[in-house]
């Protein structure tokens, strides 16, 4: 029987581990922080969990719109309406709790063995653990997959204290509301906090180093939540670098490298991650690392070392838990001599969960425009779709992609209210290489969001003249 150990527990760890059981692997899974790692614990479900709190918020900032008031002066504003953070926070702790809880119970099921602690490898076939009870214990394996993770990226000139200056880890010890908040760094992790933070009614400043917010995003979908967060109240600073953050009391200044400073009650630190991949005992494997410490993989998950693979954000490729666990089930499947076929980004679907949201799946405008790929383009915005109507939205696009002569469709943009839902039926599309004409045809509910999707590939291929959707 093959022996498999799974260091780290988050996505990439628990879905391997999984994989591996399935095919009939002794599996052993260890981890030190609990079961679904900082996915599960301190990233995509306590802060998607946040993000619910603060969608109510956003809904109500419509209801006058949609004829519903709360005041006999008429008014429906979020102002009428207080944020009990510490129950918001016990809320988003306690549903964390309980989805680790429950991948524990599933592995356990699966006859999966758990060890509470922190591994490090003896060499390719060798795993110590220090045990969380004390003293270590030795495993033997014939695989070893390293999914050990990262955490927030902070620098020497502006430390968290977990108190007022807070990584995104430490944001669900807070019991009161900030009076004021600035968050430094407008990637995806920035921009969700500084979007749910604002919906929650707190006056929100958001530093961006580069000339918009989310850069690694789409540009007409970056510029259109810029415009819906300045709208709302938010000030963007943008071309404007953190120099450092120091707190004096309840005070914390933010200045800025062209000495400007910025002061608020707290302030949030989104400045990226570093993979948790020191004192593993990794490079005396031979395991390499790039130069930013992560492993280096192939698109099976292999490892520079024959028998030990790495799957998640240790690895650095595209910091999704779907990835991680895409890249763990690969990395099993592999191993242990099932069908696999390798990891192809170009099909990954992803959301950025601000308000409007934004996914995205398969290739994109940038390359696009760099002439990578030879796509027709539409772009269809949600203001006429008829249910947005409805609905009170404004904000918001579908945006597709086909490859030019073939229409097969190969990404595709959505901005606006549950882009996340939204996006499927283009992942879809991409994911089996659906022309544009087979998606146009496809039934959808009158009146849908969906229908904008249908409505964007009829104008792509021209099935038929654009009808009312």
């Amino acid at each position: 029987m093959d022996r498999v150990v799974v260091i780290g527990g988050g996505p990439g760890g628990y879905e391997a581990a999984h994989v591996a059981a399935q095919l009939g692997a002794e599996v052993v899974v260890v981890d030190s922080d609990g079961l679904g790692g900082s996915a599960v614990l301190t990233d995509c479900v306590p802060s998607k969990t946040l993000i619910a709190a603060a969608e109510v918020m956003s809904d109500v900032t419509r209801a006058v719109e949609l004829g519903i008031t709360y005041h006999d002066d008429g008014s429906a504003s979020s102002e009428h309406m207080r944020v009990d953070l510490a129950r918001i926070n016990a809320r988003v702790k306690a549903l964390a709790a309980e989805q680790s809880a429950d991948i524990a119970a599933g592995l356990e099921r699966a006859g999966v063995r758990i060890v509470r602690g922190r591994g490090r490898l003896d060499g390719p076939q060798r795993v110590v653990v220090d045990l969380n009870d004390g003293g270590s214990e030795t495993l033997e394996a014939d695989t070893v997959l390293l999914a050990t993770g990262a955490a927030p990226r902070t620098l020497a000139s502006a430390q968290p204290d977990g108190e007022r200056i807070l990584t995104w880890e430490q944001v669900y010890d807070l019991d009161e509301v900030p009076e004021s908040l600035v968050v430094v760094g407008s990637g995806v992790t920035g921009a969700e906090f500084a979007s749910a933070y604002l919906a929650l009614g707190i006056p929100v400043t958001l530093v961006s180093s580069r000339d918009r917010v989310l850069p690694g995003e789409d540009a007409d979908a970056s510029a259109v939540l810029e415009e819906v967060a300045k709208r709302r109240g938010m000030n963007v600073l943008s071309t404007s670098r953190m120099e450092s953050v120091t707190r004096d009391g309840d005070v914390v200044r933010v200045t800025l490298t062209d000495g400007r400073t910025v002061e608020a009650s707290h302030v949030i630190l989104a400045l990226g991650s570093v993979p948790k991949t020191t004192d593993l005992g990794l490079e005396e494997a031979g395991v390499r690392l790039d130069e930013g410490g992560f492993v280096k993989v192939d698109r099976v998950s292999r490892t520079s070392v024959r028998g030990v693979y790495a799957a998640g954000d240790c690895t650095g490729v595209l910091m999704l838990a779907s990835v991680a666990a895409m890249q763990g089930r690969i990395a099993m499947w592999h191993a242990l001599g099932d069908a696999v076929t390798p990891l192809d980004l170009t099909k990954v679907s992803s959301n950025v969960f601000t308000a409007p949201e934004i996914a995205t799946v398969g290739w994109t405008q940038k390359a696009v425009d760099a002439g990578e790929v030879d796509a027709e383009v539409v772009m269809l915005p949600l203001a006429g779709n008829a249910r947005a109507k409805m609905q009170g939205v404004h904000d918001g696009f579908v945006k597709l992609f086909c490859r030019r002569g073939t229409g097969i469709v190969m990404g595709g943009v959505v901005v606006g209210p549950r882009a996340s839902e939204l996006i499927h039926p283009v992942s879809l599309a991409v994911a089996e290489s659906v022309t544009a004409d087979a998606l146009a045809q496809a039934f959808t509910v009158y009146p849908s969001m969906s229908g904008s999707v249908a409505e964007a590939a009829r104008r792509l291929r021209n099935v038929h003249p654009p009808q009312t959707f």
